[in-house]
């Protein structure tokens, strides 16, 4: 039998202790990616998201705090981003005709600009169908950033920033990304609109 009591600390204790370590080892790259959306932003570009699983929905989550938006405190337009997650007719029949690995690719050559950042989000950075939809949008200009875990896996190599969240828990990476989602997000609004 579980004990709740001492289960909870431990995890929120462990959530904490990531978070830190994120704080000492991403900061930089935190930073470096923001000033990217940023300029994409500006320049009149839209941020794609692709993930597979609890990954998914993260793309939703991020993907609408930028169309929606995060901090109430401001009136802001609407953000372009687009979750590559979401259209399930889209996902099933290219995974039925063209195969799972080329999924996020095929979308990315469908609606992907020059100028447009494509943000793949991977807990281990071996997923194959973000890897070819990394190399898709590098061979259309499209800027990338993968959101990872650990090492960044072979993602890592692939994209042009990364940021690695310090741990193989895949939970605490999980929650590392939605939070740095939520300041990038929130960076972005308050620079341009803010």
């Amino acid at each position: 039998m579980i004990k709740k009591k001492e289960f909870i600390e431990k995890s929120l204790k462990e959530s904490s202790e990531i978070k830190l370590k994120v704080l000492e080892s991403c900061n930089e790259d935190i930073i470096k990616v923001s000033e990217i959306f940023i300029d994409c932003i500006r320049g009149g570009h839209k941020l794609l998201f692709c993930g597979n699983g609890g990954s998914a929905a993260d793309c939703q989550h991020i993907a609408t705090e930028f169309i929606v938006r995060l901090s109430h405190d401001i009136k802001r337009p609407a953000i372009g981003a687009i979750a590559l997650t979401t259209d399930s007719s889209n996902l099933t029949a290219g995974g039925n005709d063209i195969g799972f690995e080329n999924i996020f690719a095929r979308n990315v050559e469908g609606i992907g600009n020059k100028g447009d950042i494509l943000i793949g989000i991977s807990t281990s950075g071996n997923s194959e169908n973000i890897i070819r939809a990394v190399r898709k949008a590098g061979e259309k200009g499209i800027i990338t950033v993968g959101l990872l875990g650990k090492t960044g896996g072979k993602l890592k190599a692939e994209c042009d920033y990364s940021i690695c969240i310090p741990t193989e828990n895949v939970q605490r990476i999980q929650e590392s990304h939605i939070t740095i989602g939520h300041i990038l997000c929130e960076i972005t609004e308050r620079e341009i609109y803010g």
